[in-house]
C-alpha cells in the first residue's frame, strides 16, 4: 500500500475509533493501539503538510455528538492533549515550548492524574448548576444534563458564601472568592475502582451482564436516556479547569484554580503537584507508574501543565493539541489482540486450568502471548470465544489475563468454547462436582500431576518416607522407575542410586549407598503406617486428615471403604454429598483401581485395629485439639494415639471440642479453648484418658 492509500485507512479507521469510543461507547482497540494510529498518522502529515484538510482526525478533539441528545455548542474548544511516552517525549516538548517563548525555562509546572473516564463540562449561573454535556467533537457536545444531576459529587449550587469565611479562617486567600456570573468548568466523570467491582459483583449475583471496564460503564451510564439508570450507577467526578468565566476574577494559575474550585465546593485530585523544573515534574510523575495502583481510579497517565494559564495560552495550539500541557502516559496494560485457541494446563494438584493462546501483543514493553482465562465457569460467564478480539490486562508482573470479549467486533465466525471431557495429559475422564468452580483429575497416575502426588505421598501428615525429598522424586520419575506411587514400595537400591546425585546429600561424607539404605529403611517402616494415613496419602479431593480417620475407623479396610456408596459415605459426621461423590468416583477409576491392586501387592494393606480402639472406649466420641510441642509425642504420634483410641482431631478450637492438649509455646488456640471454656490438659493427662 502507498503512503497515500496508508494515509486515507488511518483517517478512516480513526474516525470509527473515535465514533465508537465518543459517541459508542464502545471502543475496540485499546488506548495504545488507538495511539499507534493516531502517530502513525501525524508522522505522515508531517511529512506531507499539504495533504491535511480540516476533517483530519488530527484536527478536532473527539467525535461528532449523537443524534439521540440535544446539542451544546461550548463556549471555548474543549481540547485534547498531545501524548509524551516517558521521559524523552517530556524533555523534546518542553524544549519545543522552550524555544517559541523563553518565560518557559523559569515557568512552574503543576503535575495531575489522567484519569481514565468520560470529559463534562458544567455550566452555572448565579451559582446555580443549570447545564452539563460531553465533550463531543471540541466545539459541540451533548446535553446530558438530567444524568449528571444524579452525580452526587456535583454541586447544585456552590456553596460559596458559606465557604469564604472557611478560607478566610484556615489560611489566608491567594484568590478572589466572588463568585463569576457564569461558570464553566471541565472534569472527568468515572466509576471508582472499588465500586466498579462491586457493582460487576452484585450483577453477577443477580445473573445480568457484566461490565469490562469503568471508563465504558461510566460513559455509557452518563450517555443513555434514563437519568435513574444513571442514578443507579457509582459515579463521581474530578474538576480540574475552568474553560470560561464571566463577573468576578478567577485565579490565573493552574495550582491556585485546583484550590480555588476546592474552595467553591468542587472535588479536586489530591494528588497534584506542584514543581519548579521539568525533571522534578518528570520525577513525581514516574513515581506514579509503578504506584498507580494506590490511585482509587482508572489512571492511563499523568499530566504535565504549564502553571502559568497566560503563558500557556500564547504558546498557542498545534492542531488541536494544546501546547501549554502534555499527557505523560503511563505503559499500557490493557490491549486488545484476538483470541486464537484456548490451551487446558493439568496442575500438580490436578485441576485444570484454561489457558489463552494470543496473537502476540506487546504490553508495558512486554510481548504476550498467553494469558489465563482463570476458570471454565469464567469463560462461560463472559462468554469468550475461540476467534473473539478480546481484551487483555497485565498489570504489574501479574500473569496477564483476559478481561473478556470486545462483543461488537464479533464477525460471525467465533466459536463457542466447551470444557473437555477428558484430562489432556492422561486421556481419563475429567471430575466437576456440583457447585464447584475446579474442574480435576482425579488419575493418581497421571503424568501431569505425579510428582505432585509422590510429593504428597510421601509427606510427614501421611506416609512419613523420610529422605524422599522433590529431587530424588523427580529423578525416580524422569528414570521411569515411578510411574505411580504403589512404585514406591518396589524400588531397589540400584534404582535409588541412580537417582541419588551429589547436591541430594545432607553432607559431603555421606555415601550414595548411606543415602539409598537409608530411604529403603524408610520405605520399609512406611509400610506399617495405619490405615488413615493411607487414606490421606491417596489425595482423595476433599478428604484430609481429620476425614481420612473417619473413613478408617468406619470401614477398617481399603476394600470396604472402596464399595461404599454414596449414602453410605454421607452417613458419617462431615462428609457432605461432593466429598462423598469424589470419593465414590476415585475408587471407581481404573488407573486408580491399578495404584490400589499394586499397593495390596506389596503389603501396604493397613487395616484398623477395632478392637484397640474399643479397649478404652474413654476417647470415643472425644474431639481433641492440638497446640503447642508435647514432652515426648510428636504431633503425628498424638494424632496416632487420639485417632487409634477412638478419637478426632481437629484444627480448630469450638464449642464442640472436648479437650486442648497443651505444649510449651502454644498458639492462640490456647486463649480460645479458655474463652469458650474448653477443658485444657497435658501429654500425661492424655495418655491416661487413653489408657496408656
Amino acid at each position: 500500500m502507498d503512503t497515500k492509500s496508508r494515509y486515507e485507512t488511518l483517517k478512516q479507521q480513526v474516525h470509527e475509533h473515535n465514533y465508537r469510543y465518543h459517541v459508542l461507547d464502545a471502543p475496540v482497540v485499546s488506548d495504545l493501539e488507538y495511539d499507534r494510529l493516531l502517530n502513525e498518522l501525524k508522522a505522515i502529515e508531517a511529512e506531507h503538510t499539504d495533504w491535511v484538510t480540516p476533517d483530519s482526525p488530527t484536527q478536532r478533539a473527539g467525535a461528532r455528538p449523537s443524534e439521540r441528545f440535544e446539542k451544546v455548542r461550548h463556549p471555548r474548544p474543549i481540547l485534547s492533549l498531545a501524548n509524551a511516552f516517558g521521559a524523552e517525549d517530556a524533555r523534546a516538548w518542553f524544549e519545543r515550548v522552550r524555544k517559541l517563548d523563553d518565560r518557559v525555562e523559569r515557568a512552574k509546572l503543576v503535575v495531575e492524574p489522567k484519569i481514565d473516564g468520560l470529559s463534562v463540562v458544567l455550566h452555572y449561573r448565579d451559582g446555580v448548576f443549570v447545564q452539563g454535556a460531553t465533550r463531543g467533537d471540541g466545539e459541540v457536545g451533548e446535553d446530558i444534563t438530567s444524568n449528571l444531576r444524579t452525580v452526587r459529587a456535583i454541586p447544585l449550587r456552590i456553596p460559596v458564601a458559606g465557604l469564604r469565611s472557611k478560607v478566610d479562617d484556615d489560611r489566608p486567600s491567594t484568590f478572589d472568592l466572588r463568585l463569576p456570573s457564569h461558570l464553566v468548568v471541565r472534569g472527568e466523570a468515572f466509576i471508582p475502582n472499588q465500586d466498579f467491582e462491586e457493582l460487576n459483583q452484585k450483577l453477577a449475583e443477580a445473573g445480568e451482564k457484566t461490565y469490562l471496564n469503568p471508563r465504558n460503564t461510566a460513559a455509557g451510564a452518563l450517555r443513555q436516556l434514563d437519568p435513574a439508570l444513571t442514578a443507579s450507577r457509582p459515579i463521581t467526578l474530578l474538576v480540574y479547569q475552568i474553560v470560561y468565566s464571566e463577573g468576578g476574577v478567577v485565579p490565573t494559575r493552574q495550582w491556585e484554580i485546583l484550590e480555588y474550585l476546592k474552595a467553591l465546593g468542587f472535588p479536586v485530585t489530591d494528588v497534584a503537584m506542584r514543581f519548579d523544573d521539568l525533571d522534578s515534574a518528570i520525577a513525581y510523575t514516574e513515581t506514579w507508574n509503578e504506584g498507580r495502583d494506590r490511585l482509587p481510579y482508572e489512571a492511563d497517565g499523568m499530566v504535565i501543565k504549564i502553571d502559568d494559564l497566560t503563558l500557556a495560552a500564547d504558546l498557542g495550539f498545534v492542531g488541536k493539541d494544546p501546547r501549554g500541557a502534555i499527557a505523560f502516559k503511563f505503559p499500557a496494560r490493557e490491549v486488545t489482540t484476538s483470541l486464537l485457541g484456548i490451551d487446558v494446563e493439568v496442575g500438580r494438584t490436578g485441576v485444570l486450568t484454561p489457558k489463552a493462546v494470543l496473537e502476540a501483543v506487546e504490553i508495558g514493553g512486554v510481548v504476550v502471548r498467553n494469558a489465563t482465562l482463570h476458570n471454565f465457569d469464567y469463560i462461560a460467564e463472559k462468554d469468550i470465544r475461540i476467534g473473539d478480539r478480546v481484551l487483555v490486562k497485565r498489570a504489574g508482573e501479574v500473569i496477564p489475563y483476559i478481561i473478556g470479549p470486545v462483543t461488537d467486533a464479533r464477525m460471525g465466525t467465533e466459536q463457542v468454547y466447551t470444557p473437555p471431557t477428558h484430562c489432556p495429559a492422561c486421556g481419563q475422564p475429567v471430575e466437576h462436582l456440583e457447585g464447584e468452580v475446579a474442574w480435576y483429575c482425579v488419575n493418581a497416575a497421571c503424568p501431569a500431576q505425579l510428582v505432585r502426588n509422590v510429593e504428597h505421598f510421601v509427606s510427614r501428615g501421611a506416609m512419613d518416607i523420610v529422605g524422599m525429598g522433590t529431587k530424588i522424586v523427580e529423578k525416580l520419575i524422569e528414570a521411569g522407575k515411578v510411574e505411580d506411587v504403589a512404585d514406591i514400595f518396589t524400588l531397589s537400591r540400584e534404582d535409588i542410586l541412580e537417582a541419588v546425585t551429589k547436591k541430594d546429600r545432607k553432607t559431603e561424607k555421606e555415601p550414595p549407598g548411606k543415602i539409598a539404605d537409608n530411604l529403603l529403611a524408610a520405605i520399609a517402616e512406611s509400610s506399617k503406617r495405619p490405615l488413615n494415613r493411607l487414606i490421606t496419602a491417596l489425595g482423595i479431593h476433599g478428604v484430609g486428615e481429620v476425614s481420612a480417620a473417619d473413613l478408617a475407623g468406619h470401614f477398617g479396610n481399603l476394600d470396604a471403604l472402596s464399595q461404599a456408596s454414596v449414602d453410605e459415605l454421607q452417613q458419617i459426621e462431615g462428609i457432605g454429598p461432593n466429598i462423598a461423590a469424589g470419593i465414590v468416583d476415585w475408587f471407581g477409576r481404573e488407573a486408580n483401581q491399578k495404584v490400589l491392586k499394586k499397593l495390596k501387592k506389596a503389603g501396604v494393606w493397613p487395616t484398623f485395629n477395632v478392637q484397640r480402639s474399643t479397649l478404652n472406649d474413654s476417647l470415643a466420641r472425644l474431639t481433641f485439639v492440638v497446640t503447642g510441642t508435647l514432652p515426648t509425642l510428636t504431633r503425628e504420634g498424638v494424632k496416632e494415639l487420639i485417632e487409634s483410641n477412638g478419637g478426632k482431631v481437629t484444627d480448630s478450637v469450638s464449642r464442640k471440642t472436648s479437650y486442648l492438649v497443651l505444649g510449651e509455646n502454644p498458639g492462640s488456640k490456647l486463649e480460645k479453648a479458655q474463652s469458650l471454656g474448653v477443658p485444657v490438659i497435658g501429654e500425661e493427662e492424655l495418655k491416661k484418658l487413653a489408657g496408656v
